[in-house]
């Protein structure tokens, strides 16, 4: 066992390609190790400049390892003692004559056998394809091509130092040798130094200014945070995704504060920071709350006097901040208006943004009706309603959205202010594309959340009205998270959603489509968006549900019965209250045909469930299932299939209540654990 090393070294990495694909970097080179029979720790690091392999200890050489190979029957290889090409081929195969094959009893036939011990390989003579191999597993993307090199990468490769112990191995990769020297810092004077030693590899870098661990580099980030945090009573936004690019981008982290006019925080603080965020990888400042007129720059620069750094760091901000206040303005000046939209193109067979905006409204005005009684004065809400939709999509004409595209809504939402619109409609302005996520935020109101719904289903019956239909993975219009967004809302807020209901009242507004497709669409992605074991989704859907926010209440309170450690014992009594149920259609009981004990106990019990007032539907479930003892005694002593005609059929009707009673709720036949 010996320590590996293998740096790559490039000119500078694109972060965001790096950082997307670092989990299966290092999965590939696991996977390799396997391949090659050389499994060892290892550890991955990164720079900017370099991709590093270290481990400190892996084998030199493969194991030994026994090949058996099996042949054909002896019967089939020789024929009257002639050696049949069945023969001859497993003999050529195993690189032997045919008369030095053994011969093996195997599950009862003789059959030709060879076996040969298979000398492992030195590590070193195998590093070089085991890193071209992992070279060739990056999934960047977008790869470059550089001199006359037909081959690629993200980045040119400019160096290599490969050691085993303390031998530097001869590699070459896009042609590039391997050589024992590595790189520093870029300012330090002297770019080049020598590596002996693998144990003094980070030690040597570490004097030249780099930190090779990505995690330590983090860590010494967010130490300087803290410092500058407490030197200037100030909180600096921990941004973890700017944090995780800002750690790949450096190799000598420093974090620096600087500052910007005060006159730029009349705009919008969402301008500041996405300003500086996307442009300039600046983490924004807050004092009391509110942004500040301050950012940290995270630098990678070698140097006794870090202010030139920060002064060049403010010069570079400021006009940036200069044109989206310029920006700010002039879209106050403009007004906020859907001028323009009209000539905007939706998708083909949806005419503009303009046509979209009006199904939107005639949407939204639906829901506002269907939920009116959630709502206070519906008159004055639809006329809001109808203002906020028409509102909606308004500034993206407008400049400011058209620099920051992810700001579009948020804008709409400051101008509405800005020209005093009611607070109701700003707020749905700003949270109309809400969720954006899994996990995301939700709109604040049932307001908002009607906007939010109407824009997600014109979208979604639009594209299905004209074939635009999410095929396996492939959903470009985003359908899935659509449906999933409407789901949520639905659930937060208790809104009844009968979807077959809902998508025959708004499919009018479209070209006819096949509105039974669009429903499977949405009720399959009830499995993905409900928590539950997918069965207890199918017994609820099979008890004929189709209002969205019951099927997930039921799924839920269903689950938490399930998910006990004696649902499986109960439930084989109810799967036996189901399977003598499935045929039965009368339900009628009557009470002075019972002749056992047991059959009075059970109707007399769940008729006192019949008659309760339930809270939720697990409470109903708790009292349902609370049945078991009697339908287990009752089986026991009762003989369902009487041979008296009358009372086999009320004996099943007395069954089939109580079955009935839970299929208003889940079939409960459905349930697999």
């Amino acid at each position: 066992m010996k320590p590996l090393l293998i740096e790559i070294g490039v000119e500078e990495l694109p972060a965001i390609p790096l950082l997307k694909i670092l989990d299966d970097i290092k999965a590939s080179w696991r996977e390799i190790l396997v391949k090659y029979s050389l499994q060892s720790d290892f550890e991955f690091l990164y720079t900017p400049r370099r991709l590093v392999i270290r481990a400190m200890q892996i084998p030199t050489r493969q194991a030994d390892s026994e090949i058996e190979l099996v042949g054909p029957p002896v019967a089939v290889a020789l024929k009257d003692g002639v050696v049949t090409p069945a023969g001859l081929s497993f003999a050529s195969k195993c690189g032997i004559e045919f008369d030095k094959l053994e011969r093996k009893e195997i599950k009862g036939k003789d059959v030709l056998f060879y076996s040969t011990l298979s000398k492992g390989k030195d590590t070193k003579t195998l590093v070089e394809d085991m890193i071209s191999e992992w070279i060739s597993s990056m999934a960047f993307g977008k790869m470059m091509r550089w001199a006359s090199r037909t081959d690629e990468f993200i980045r040119p490769v400019r160096w290599l130092l490969v050691m085993l112990g303390d031998e530097h191995l001869d590699i070459e990769l896009f042609g590039v040798k391997s050589g024992n020297t590595t790189q520093l810092h870029r300012m330090i004077d002297n770019d080049k130094v020598t590596i002996n030693s693998i144990d003094m590899y980070e030690t040597i870098l570490s004097e030249g200014a780099v930190a090779l661990n990505q995690e330590f580099r983090k860590v010494s980030i967010l130490m300087d945070f803290g410092t500058i945090e407490k030197k200037n009573g100030i909180s600096i936004e921990r941004d973890d995704e700017l944090l995780d690019e800002v750690v790949a981008i450096t190799e000598n982290p420093q974090a620096l504060l600087g500052s910007f006019d005060e006159e730029f925080l009349t705009l919008p603080p969402e301008v500041i920071i996405t300003s500086m965020k996307e442009n300039q990888r600046y983490f924004p400042v807050f004092e009391n709350s509110k942004l500040s007129n301050k950012f940290v720059v995270v630098s990678n620069a070698l140097t006794s006097d870090y202010s030139k750094v920060v002064d060049g760091n403010e010069r570079v901000l400021r006009p940036r901040l200069s044109d989206a206040m310029f920006f700010y303005k002039n879209d106050l000046a403009r007004g906020l208006k859907c001028d323009g939209l009209e000539k905007v193109q939706f998708i083909d067979g949806l005419g503009t943004l303009s046509d979209k905006i009006k199904r939107e409204e005639k949407i939204a005005l639906y829901l506002s009706e269907k939920y009116s009684d959630k709502l206070k004065n519906i008159n004055e809400v639809k006329s809001l309603m109808s203002e906020a939709i028409n509102l909606a999509k308004a500034d993206l004409t407008s400049e400011m959205v058209y620099e920051f595209t992810e700001l579009q809504g948020l804008m709409g939402s400051y101008y509405a202010k800005e020209f005093g619109h009611n607070s109701i409609v700003c707020d749905a302005i700003k949270e109309q594309y809400m969720p954006i996520g899994d996990g995301a935020e939700l709109p604040s109101t049932i307001f908002s959340s009607i906007v939010a719904m109407a824009i997600k289903l014109d979208t979604l019956i639009g594209l299905f009205s004209v074939g635009k239909i999410p095929t396996g993975s492939k959903d470009p219009f985003s359908l899935r998270r659509a449906v999933n967004g409407i789901f949520r809302i639905v659930d937060e807020y208790d809104l009844p959603f009968n979807i077959d209901e809902i998508l025959a009242d708004l499919s009018s507004f479209y070209e006819p489509f096949d509105l039974e497709l669009l429903s499977s669409f949405v009720i399959e992605r009830l499995y993905k968006a409900i928590p539950v074991n997918p069965s207890i989704i199918s017994a609820v859907l099979s008890s004929g549900e189709k209002d969205i926010c019951e099927i997930f209440k039921k799924s839920l309170a269903l689950n938490s019965i399930v998910i006990r450690d004696d649902f499986k014992e109960t439930s084989s009594t109810f799967k036996r209250v189901a399977n003598i149920s499935k045929d039965t259609v009368n339900t009628t009981v009557d009470s002075s045909l019972f002749i056992e004990v047991a059959e009075t106990n059970l109707y007399s019990s769940f008729m006192d469930i019949e008659k309760r007032e339930f809270s939720s539907y697990e409470s109903r479930l708790e009292a349902l299932f609370g049945l078991k003892p009697l339908l287990d005694s009752y089986f026991e002593t009762v003989m369902v299939n009487s041979d008296v005609e009358k009372i086999k059929l009320n004996r099943q009707a007395t069954i089939g209540l109580v079955y009935n009673s839970f299929k208003s709720i889940a079939d409960i036949k459905e349930i697999t654990i």
